[in-house]
């Protein structure tokens, strides 16, 4: 990915949302105004549905492992969305990444600034890029880089980090390698995929990371952090750096939020692992949205399929009874068209999909 030559996009008219409201503004400005209110979660009278949590220690755990593999697969078929808890990853690596990422994010201006995403780029520091004309800004600033195979990286913007800061990210980053391919390999087991398979695809395959800062806003029911999508991924692995909640999934055409277990990851389905389980599991649409008061940042990490893998339904559980959902399409192709388009809610999924026995057949 770090090869791939991006879109042209257009420049936002803001550096920064966080210097944007370092002094009172009168109102928000109009690029970032949605054309329509946010769609509200449940009414406050409503029972909250809770997301689901799994427990890695019950996985690896030979007495509770086929319970909690059962229930991984169920979570990942119903809702695409689930806590992690147990997962082993370091505590105190966490809390010092916590440190570092609110420290970076505390820089002046100008310091931020030498990270910023260069023309023709899409890693770097900033607003989210701008895809068309039609596009809302999202209300936060990013900061995004390809960090796998690691022979592709470039020579920014990841190497030209603070060194605590820097250190401390490779150091995670090579803690969630390890955690997402033992969970994809519990996904491939729970789906009976053929050995291998799963592996084949992801093991060095493309992954990244984006670390965001969502600034708090004087009417949040205006704007969103981050636009509703389902993620062009495998899986995604997130970890709130700060208390502020904000994220938000879509479940059976309501927004429910959602609030993190203290010391969890949450883990959501993307909609490459819906293709190659053909269809069995679902990507989620999710959003980010702001407080008025409080500032929200996250870290998430992507996990992708290597460059040169085939997009598609796994062959194993591919026969007449249970036929191709989805077109093949080569990985590459893949990311050059969902990144090419603003994010909108699932389209390239349902771009993918089979509609007709004609398409089946080519």
């Amino acid at each position: 990915m770090a090869s791939t030559q991006f879109p042209s996009f257009r420049a936002a008219p803001v550096q920064s949302v966080q210097e944007l409201i370092k002094e009172p503004i009168p109102a928000v400005p109009q690029p970032f105004i949605l054309d329509e209110p946010q769609s509200p979660i449940l009414s406050a009278s409503s029972p909250l549905p809770l997301l689901p949590t799994i427990d890695m220690k019950h996985i690896i755990m030979s007495e509770t492992a086929d319970s909690e593999l059962e229930k991984l697969h169920s979570t990942c078929k119903e809702w695409g969305f689930f806590q992690l808890v147990n997962h082993g990853v370091s505590s105190s690596l966490v809390e010092k990444l916590k440190t570092e990422i609110g420290e970076f994010y505390k820089l002046p201006l100008e310091e931020r600034i030498k990270y910023k995403m260069r023309p023709g780029d899409f890693e770097g520091y900033g607003l989210s890029p701008i895809r068309s004309e039609d596009q809302k800004l999202d209300w936060g600033d990013r900061f995004y880089m390809a960090t796998n195979p690691i022979h592709t990286r470039k020579p920014y913007p990841l190497p030209e980090l603070p060194p605590s800061l820097r250190d401390s990210l490779e150091c995670y980053l090579a803690e969630l390698q390890k955690l997402a391919m033992m969970l994809l390999g519990f996904m491939a087991k729970a789906l009976k995929l053929e050995k291998g398979e799963m592996e084949e695809l992801f093991e060095d395959g493309m992954q990244s990371v984006r670390m965001t800062y969502y600034p708090p806003c004087p009417q949040p029911v205006l704007v969103m952090g981050l636009t509703p999508h389902s993620d062009a991924t495998g899986i995604t692995i997130l970890l709130q750096i700060n208390g502020v909640h904000g994220l938000q999934i879509k479940k059976d055409g309501i927004w429910i939020p959602v609030s993190f277990l203290p010391d969890a990851l949450v883990v959501n389905v993307g909609d490459i692992l819906e293709i190659l389980s053909n269809g069995v599991y679902t990507s989620i649409e999710h959003r980010a949205t702001v407080n008025a008061a409080k500032e929200r940042i996250s870290i998430a990490m992507f996990f992708n399929p290597k460059s040169s893998a085939q997009i598609k339904p796994a062959t194993s559980l591919i026969n007449s009874h249970n036929p191709s959902l989805f077109k093949q399409v080569s990985m590459e192709k893949y990311v050059m068209d969902f990144v090419s388009r603003k994010l909108d809610r699932k389209w390239y999924i349902e771009h993918l999909k089979i509609k007709n026995e004609e398409e089946y057949r080519t």
